[in-house]
């Protein structure tokens, strides 16, 4: 997301939105009740979901909101620009923390080893299953913030058993379960305020269905979710990836083992949506 300060004036604000394909803006209900912000669509197609009710938005569509009482949750289905009014001074600390979020996740790819866009392909497929779901605006808010920070525990595990070519010994892996854990408490941080909303995914992304998972062996619907769709789709790009211990899958292997595992370890509802949007992921 790119965003660009238009112009402002006595605490309003134009502030002009770039949002690649399956890009995401969330906000929550303003502390100050009589807060205005809208929206002016100028290119592309938008997802809003407010609260339970999702509406789509082509160019020249303009949104008003006075009082935002629920969240609101904006999803470009296709590459797309905005503009973005607020009767409230927002745009220096939300530029700061667009900022921090893309270098926090560059970070945590790269201390893992992976390539800096590996946890934002991870938001991005999440975010195209949450859509496919129908999930709430507070909850897809919660599924792109936790699926974009899920392995956020493991800058706290040391590099010799995050990074060890081969298969960690039990202890070892003891250690590296802790990441979880690691995470939940790093995004709840005062540190961290714009986090809290995706720690229960950074918490729960390791649950599977029969209660195999950790760190709580949490079954069935008793999972959240946002993080039972993280499950799946670390899974797929886990299996579909290079890694030091094992050759990447095909796509068509990965599906298939997926498919396999639909309510066994995985939620059977986030696999029958996966499977309606899989075949799209290498196009996004």
């Amino acid at each position: 997301m790119t965003i660009t300060l238009l112009g402002s004036y006595d605490g309003v604000e134009l502030i002009r939105h770039e949002l690649k394909r399956y890009g995401l803006m969330g906000f929550n209900p303003p502390a100050a009740p009589d807060v205005f912000e809208g929206i002016i669509l100028t290119s592309g197609v938008l997802r809003i979901t407010y609260g339970d009710h999702t509406e789509i938005l082509g160019p020249g569509s303009v949104v008003s909101m006075v009082p935002v009482q629920e969240a609101v949750c904006i999803v470009a289905l296709e590459q797309a620009e905005f503009v973005y009014l607020t009767s409230t001074s927002i745009f220096k600390s939300y530029k700061e923390w667009v900022e921090k979020f893309h270098q926090m996740a560059n970070e945590i790819a790269m201390k893992d080893g992976y390539t800096a866009s590996h946890c934002e392909r991870i938001r991005k497929y999440s975010v195209m299953i949450g859509c496919q779901l129908n999930l709430s605006a507070h909850d897809l808010i919660s599924l792109s913030c936790g699926a974009l920070f899920h392995d956020i525990g493991k800058i706290q595990i040391p590099d010799e058993i995050l990074r060890k070519p081969g298969r960690l010994t039990p202890e070892e892996f003891d250690i590296m379960k802790m990441h979880t854990i690691y995470g939940r408490d790093l995004m709840n941080s005062p540190v961290h305020p714009f986090l809290h909303i995706g720690s229960t995914v950074a918490e729960q992304h390791h649950e599977r269905y029969d209660g195999s998972g950790y760190p709580y062996g949490l079954k069935g619907e008793e999972i959240y979710l946002p993080a039972a769709i993280v499950a799946v789709v670390d899974s797929y790009d886990a299996m579909t990836s290079n890694r030091p211990y094992q050759r990447p899958k095909s796509k068509r292997e990965a599906i298939e083992e997926i498919r396999t595992l639909r309510g066994k370890l995985y939620d059977p509802r986030v696999v029958d949506a996966f499977l309606k949007v899989v075949d799209t992921f290498e196009d996004t």
